[in-house]
């Protein structure tokens, strides 16, 4: 099982054994700097009185606390007024009003006050706070929400000429680097916990669509989510996001987002953008078996596999088709379609990428040109009415964009749902955002006229067909 940081509970997680950690206090020991051998262990008590204080002195100014809520309309109840029916059943008091609230940690990445966070820390949320290091609580706005990424930017309102931190390279990350995880867990007040890099390029956690993360031993509990990891230049390399866990407790494996990916939403909400456009591949990838490894004569299932291309789009104009292995990109290798995501969604619009293919058993090269995907046909998007299992439900017409943007899987015709409203009747039927509905009564749904003309008849009953994580299924309900 999965968690991000906010919604579970954790318990500490031991530290390195106590020989290591003579070993790893000593780094900050002149004597030690100085040495020709980097790998050489103390050689005095005084070597190993040495700690990581400098480094968190210079970090933690940056590192915020994040508190963000909303306030949520709650049905109407005959005995809201009742003092002793709130006491025993709640109900949100007499306002008929509830607060969701929300804790995670953050850092400042720019001195007019620019911080990111986890994307489900803030997810939902209306207002949101951060609490400085000085004790300090300021309004924060909302610039960039990115769930692909998990991550998201806020704007301190008020003050200016914040302390922030720098940004390091997690490309030149290795594995068993030092680092410090620093947050503010379950809300008692900023924490620094120390571990190595445990593994890179961490693909199939299932915590966002670009998982590419680096893994640390490093302790993070809940309300750690969207603080840095930092290493021992006191630089981010990651922002914390989750743990993976069987029973709820930590056992020493933590997920932080890399902080290159972090530096493209960075610079896309300096620029004013709501949104992050990424590079569009234009065709569809799939993994390595070893089998289908060994039929094409690799070594290891490492590479991604193009199994689709579109026509016109960026693979196909680049000279892939179908059947090729993508094994890397400008030179990085990638072993799955997660690692090519990964590596195209940090590069620019309007440059180029140089892939590494292997075709026909045969290695070459080919140059894609990095465009974002067409939004063609138009959105269109509407907010369906009536009385219906779609009223509440507002869809678009799916393109290449639309596909890109909610990580559709596999349909290309039809309307995507983006968005439902609570206590509505898409929601009673359990529509889900990116649900892509692709008939309604033997009808076929090409565009959001096309679902809002068939639904605004009456109907004894709606026959509706829809494709959700690549499947398509069909359900009837009553009229």
């Amino acid at each position: 099982m999965r968690f991000n940081l906010r919604n579970f509970a954790f318990v500490t997680y031991a530290s390195a054994s106590a020989a290591v950690a003579l070993v790893f206090s000593a780094i900050f020991m002149p004597v030690y700097a100085q040495s020709s051998d980097s790998s050489a262990v103390p050689k005095s008590r005084a070597e190993i009185a040495y700690s990581f204080a400098p480094v968190v002195k210079k970090a933690q100014p940056a590192v915020v606390n994040v508190f963000a809520s909303r306030v949520e309309r709650m049905p109407a109840n005959p005995f809201i007024d009742d003092p002793i029916f709130r006491r025993f059943f709640g109900g949100g008091g007499p306002s008929g009003r509830e607060t969701s609230q929300s804790l995670g940690s953050g850092v400042i990445v720019d001195p007019s006050g620019l911080v990111v966070t986890n994307h489900h820390v803030i997810e939902g949320m209306t207002d949101v706070k951060v609490s400085l290091q000085d004790r300090r609580e300021i309004p924060a706005q909302i610039l960039l929400r990115d769930a692909r990424t998990d991550l998201a930017v806020l704007k301190l309102k008020e003050g200016s000429s914040f302390p922030t931190m720098e940004l390091g390279d997690s490309d030149a990350l290795e594995v068993g680097d030092l680092t410090l995880a620093i947050g503010n867990p379950f809300g008692v007040g900023q924490t620094v916990t120390q571990g190595i890099v445990s593994a890179l390029s961490r693909t199939h956690v299932g915590i966002s669509d670009y998982g590419f993360f680096i893994q640390t031993d490093a302790a993070i509990n809940p309300g750690n989510s969207g603080g840095p990891l930092v290493d021992m230049n006191a630089r981010v390399v990651g922002i914390n996001t989750a743990i993976f866990s069987k029973s709820g407790g930590s056992i020493g494996i933590g997920f932080a987002i890399p902080v290159n990916m972090v530096k493209n939403i960075i610079a896309t909400a300096k620029g004013g953008g709501k949104m992050v456009k990424r590079p569009w591949l234009g065709a569809s990838l799939q993994a390595l078996t070893q089998e289908i490894a060994e039929g094409l004569g690799l070594e290891r299932p490492a590479g991604a596999l193009l199994t689709d291309v579109q026509q016109k789009g960026p693979a196909e104009n680049a000279g892939l088709r179908r059947g090729d292995v993508i094994t890397s990109v400008d030179g990085l290798a990638v072993d799955d379609p997660e690692a090519v995501g990964y590596r195209l969604a940090m590069k620019p619009l309007d440059g180029q990428a140089v892939l590494g293919v292997l075709r026909g058993g045969k290695k070459t090269t080919v140059t894609l040109k990095l465009v974002p995907a067409p939004e063609t046909p138009p959105r269109d998007q509407i907010k369906l009415k009536g009385q219906t299992p779609f009223a509440g439900a507002t869809v678009v017409n799916i393109s290449p964009a639309v596909a890109e943007e909610m990580s559709v899987q596999g349909a290309t015709t039809g309307v995507v749902v983006t968005e439902i409203e609570d206590g509505s009747f898409a929601q009673q039927l359990n529509l889900q955002r990116g649900d892509v509905v692709l008939a309604v009564n033997e009808q076929k749904i090409g565009s959001t006229r096309d679902l809002e003309k068939v639904t605004t008849a009456q109907a004894y009953y709606w026959k509706i067909t829809l494709a959700r994580g690549g499947q398509v299924f069909t359900t009837v309900v009553g009229g």
